[in-house]
């Protein structure tokens, strides 16, 4: 069974797992470690889709004890399989409560579904970590490659939707990741705060963790 469910350094008993629901997205980031290596820690991140919500369960419990974090995260944008992500998700609301729910996204979400993705999701996940990876449209076009039109405003959008949704928003930009990119971390900063959201610099790590 290829991996749906893992955590970082092979912990077997971690606070935080993470679920990569989908290999499929809507940006081709330079910097995107799925470009540079197949796995995280050991555990193969490639796989074809066709799983069912009780393959991520079975593989979520193989955790003992039960994490006290989920976060979806993997070789894709979460979003691409929105429902499967909101069936897992009333899952673990009726089951597991008092588990802290966390999305990492691309924030394209209500663009490729033309609908208030942020809203749907509001009593489903705690907290949300958007990519916004540039200052300005033209920086995000080169950096990320969208694959939908107005990417950069899309992303702004999607972010102010979720905190009128009530969500725990950050944002984050990878830095150091070449000599060619000198991404204006300030501006970045000042921009997520216009938004409302609260601001992460990750700084490029070769190996992704």
């Amino acid at each position: 069974m290829y991996t749906l469910v893992y955590s970082i350094n092979n912990e077997k008993s971690p606070e935080t797992v993470y679920v990569n629901l989908t290999n499929s997205c809507t940006n081709s980031c330079i910097f995107c470690l799925r470009n540079q290596k197949d796995d995280v820690c050991g555990s193969n991140m490639w796989h074809d889709g066709e799983y069912t919500l009780d393959d991520i369960i079975t593989q979520f419990k193989a955790y003992s004890p039960i994490p006290k974090e989920v976060v979806f995260c993997g070789y894709g944008e979460p979003f691409l399989r929105r429902e499967m992500m909101k069936e897992f998700c009333k899952y673990l609301r009726k089951n597991f409560p008092e588990i802290k729910i966390r999305v990492n996204t691309n924030g394209h979400a209500n663009a490729i579904y033309k609908t208030n993705v942020a809203e749907e999701f509001k009593d489903l996940i705690d907290a949300v970590s958007v990519s916004l990876n540039a200052s300005s449209d033209s920086e995000y076009d080169e950096i990320c490659k969208p694959k939908i039109q107005n990417a950069y405003d899309e992303v702004k959008k999607f972010i102010k939707a979720c905190v009128a949704a009530g969500m725990d928003v950050s944002t984050s930009v990878v830095t150091g990741f070449d000599k060619i990119h000198n991404i204006d971390v300030d501006k970045c900063e000042e921009i997520s705060k216009e938004l409302g959201a609260k601001f992460r610099n990750r700084e490029f790590i070769t190996n992704g963790y």
